[in-house]
């Protein structure tokens, strides 16, 4: 336990002591002078036969919350109504101490929920009643909005449309209460994307939007049939179009040759999308006060606890911690963290074990990897590819800083040609339109600067920024060693941006794909595929004539916290080991499958989205002929003892690394505080800054290339970071040679070069065996 929650128990104990005698006189005035069960009345029950029958019962619970109705198992269970001490109410359906069936629960502030629950959580159809008056009816998913709904405002404004993570995402209609409204497409609680403004009076704008205003192409209508067509902008510098007035009108029409498109901003500012009610404490959070028995020999038997790893080969088995009888009991399981789901007792921890077969052995508790230099070499005069990285920066430079008009998302064919460079001399004296420098003199080629200058601004990245990151005062850093490919890789001085030299074929892959790569961003902005910010071309002069191609990427694990591991999984196993020794595995070290001994456990709405965009990614690489990409993983430990060890869920000391304070939790009550503020969401997104719980695995001894070893129960807090790389590999002659020599001599699913469907299928298939939806 943290010590924030352990003073908050504290905290809570004292209220709890005031509060007892409150409680039993409200439930007495409530429900009548009826027999109260007290828990000091029932000890002789908990330390006998369990009972497995439903009951009625009636009882003060000892931190003063109330309980009426069916109980089985120390549990309420069945039907019932649980009062807490704050004023929070439940009528309805309950399973083994979980809200799950239809109910209501109500707030002491005046707000209610009736309708279905799914442990604990508002999940399923139900209708929210705010304090304001706010009315939404339809589908929930872990207490937000998710699916299809309505909502009434109590300003008289509604809404009927899709939901997603408590906003309106998707396609639907947003009415005001003067009748103006809009129907089409949102995104994150905006108006965003294509759809139709109409006015009480009849005009209506029919086109693209973002943010709540029209950007893009559009169409602006008068009732009189006259229209507005062009290209919106908020910047009346980027606002262009042509009025066409209706031919069969006459001489009416000259009205609106004055009109001016910003006034359609002017009249947007005032019709607003109401903002949503912040609710102080979700169902969920309401942990449930309960004696729990646990079979525990009453001699010097105590229960241990094991976690099982074959891959060390050593044993760990320790004592139980002793834990008190009474726990809070719902939320977030507090002291009996081992647990798959809410419903196992502690017997069933041990029951698990004792039949793990004795050719298992143990692993001793993992460590994080030892801390490792900052990573690469800077690049400095001297260095063998110091003009290199000046030329890099010179023509990155001229690139960005070129004057350009702001292109629409809307790209034409040509845009994509792959004739479609620009090349520009660089001499050391200067030119027209380059500085003067001290490298020797070289030629730049931009590879479709239109797309890439584009897809910059589709990835929200300042054309200032960027250019400092790459090219200001600092050095680059030279990665090590090459990759397999023999490619070299090159960081910023921030760590945003990696830079990577290619081959011929590479950049003809990317160049190929560049149209469904760019439309395939497009229309899904979470995808996982890596981010290309542009493609160039240093051609020395002289007698080297060398190319340099290389392409600009972004830096998966360019983040305020440290990653400790690092894995690329292809979801094959031939040569997919780390050969290195434990004792040189650093945090930079990549990891591979047969190095995996962990499962992904991501909260529901996101492993969801997660398995959508896996397959959409693959999809399209899968129509492209690429193969041989991989998942890179990078798992940052949030519980980390003064010497190393990581620490699982529910085992917390009180001191830890102080370099992770601040890491977001992903226990039940945190996750609820987390989807409490949605602006919390900004820095999380699909594959970064993501919490989640990882479950430590074990593979079989006799079994070596068991691509998936078996859970253990073991868990720890993490924030994950994944993306898709090494997205440019054509299933080319080469690759089908070295499929074709490796199938004599190994077995053929086990290689990494196969044709480009198969390849989609079983990394899909590994993929969604090692991540998997949280319970």
């Amino acid at each position: 336990m943290t010590g924030k929650d352990s003073s908050m128990m504290k905290a809570w104990e004292a209220t709890v002591k005031k509060t007892q005698a409150v409680a039993k006189k409200r439930a007495n005035s409530i429900f009548g002078t009826t027999y109260v069960a007290h828990e000091e009345d029932n000890k002789d029950e908990e330390n006998g036969s369990e009972a497995s029958e439903v009951y009625h019962a009636e009882r003060v619970l000892p931190n003063g919350d109330y309980y009426k109705g069916e109980w089985a198992d120390n549990f309420p269970h069945g039907k019932g109504k649980y009062i807490w001490t704050d004023g929070c109410i439940y009528v309805g359906e309950w399973f083994k101490g979980k809200t799950m069936g239809k109910g209501k629960f109500s707030w002491p502030s005046g707000p209610s929920y009736e309708g279905e629950f799914k442990s604990g959580y508002m999940d399923g159809i139900g209708t929210y009643t705010a304090a304001n008056g706010d009315i939404y009816k339809g589908q929930w998913v872990m207490n937000l909005k998710q699916g299809h709904g309505e909502k009434s405002y109590s300003n008289g404004d509604k809404y009927e449309g899709e939901w997603r993570r408590g906003l309106q995402d998707g396609q639907g209609k947003y009415e005001w209460k003067d009748n103006n409204h809009y129907i089409g497409e949102w995104r994150n609680g905006s108006i965003w994307g294509k759809g139709s403004f109409v006015w009480s009076n009849g005009n209506r704008y029919d086109g693209y939007w973002e943010d709540g205003f029209p950007k893009g192409n559009g169409t602006f209508k008068w009732p009189d049939g006259s229209f507005y067509v062009g290209n919106w902008s908020k910047d009346p510098r980027d606002q262009s179009g042509t009025y066409y007035p209706n031919p069969s009108a006459g001489s009416s029409q000259e009205g609106h040759l004055d009109w001016d498109p910003q006034q359609v901003y002017n009249e947007l500012s005032e019709y607003q999308v109401s903002p949503g009610e912040k609710v102080s404490i979700l169902p969920s959070q309401k942990r449930l006060a309960v004696w729990r028995s646990t079979k525990v020999d009453c001699g010097n038997n105590k229960p241990r606890r094991m976690s099982i790893d074959v891959n060390n080969g050593r044993v760990s088995v320790g004592l139980e911690k002793p834990s008190d009888r009474m726990h809070l009991w719902g939320g977030g399981d507090i002291g009996d963290q081992n647990h798959n789901n809410g419903n196992r007792t502690p017997s069933d921890h041990d029951d698990q074990f004792s039949s793990i077969p004795p050719r298992l052995t143990q692993l001793q508790t993992l460590k994080a990897p030892k801390k490792s230099k900052r990573q690469g070499e800077t690049i400095c005069k001297g260095h063998k590819n110091y003009e290199l990285m000046l030329n890099l920066q010179l023509g990155i430079r001229h690139s960005v800083g070129r004057p350009a008009p702001s292109a629409s998302f809307d790209l034409k064919p040509s845009a994509f040609d792959s004739k479609e460079k620009v090349w520009t001399r660089f001499p050391p004296e200067g030119s027209k339109y380059t500085p003067p420098h001290p490298s020797i003199e070289f030629k730049w080629k931009d590879y479709c600067p239109v797309v890439f200058r584009t897809l910059r601004r589709l990835f929200k990245v300042d054309a200032a920024d960027y250019m400092l990151s790459i090219c200001g005062n600092d050095a680059l850093r030279e990665l090590s060693s090459p990759g397999k490919s023999g490619s070299f890789f090159y960081l910023t001085n921030d760590d945003r941006y990696m830079i990577k030299t290619m081959k011929k074929a590479e950049a003809k892959a990317l160049l190929r794909m560049l149209p469904a790569y760019y439309n395939h961003f497009r229309a899904f902005e979470n995808a996982l595929v890596t981010k290309f910010y542009g493609l160039h071309c240093v051609k020395l002069t002289g007698t080297a004539q060398k190319k340099v191609r290389f392409i600009i990427m972004g830096n998966l694990f360019c983040s305020e916290y440290t990653i400790h591991r690092r894995f690329d999984l292809k979801g094959s196993s031939l040569g997919r080991i780390t050969t290195k020794p434990d004792a040189e595995i650093t945090e930079t070290t990549i990891l591979k499958d047969l190095d995996l001994n962990f499962i992904f456990r991501l909260q529901r709405t996101w492993f969801q989205e997660f398995c959508r965009q896996i397959d959409r990614d693959c999809e399209l690489l899968e129509q492209e002929g690429i193969m041989d990409y991989s998942l890179l993983v990078g798992i940052h430990f949030k519980d980390i003892s003064p010497e190393g060890e990581l620490i699982p869920s529910g085992s917390h000391t009180p001191t830890g690394d102080s370099e992770s304070e601040g890491t977001p939790h992903i226990s039940r009550a945190d996750m609820d505080q987390l989807l409490l503020d949605p602006t919390r969401w900004a820095s999380i997104k699909l594959g970064v800054n993501m919490p989640a719980r990882v479950e430590r695995t074990v593979r079989m001894s006799d079994c070596e290339l068991q691509l998936v070893g078996d859970p253990i129960g073991e868990y720890y807090e993490v924030v994950l970071f994944f993306g898709v790389i090494d997205i440019l590999q054509d299933y080319d002659i080469s690759k089908k040679l070295e499929h074709a020599y490796k199938s004599i001599q190994y077995d053929p699913t086990s290689i990494s070069a196969v044709d480009p469907r198969q390849y989609s299928r079983r990394f899909r298939d590994f993929i969604f065996k090692v991540f998997s939806e949280e319970s």
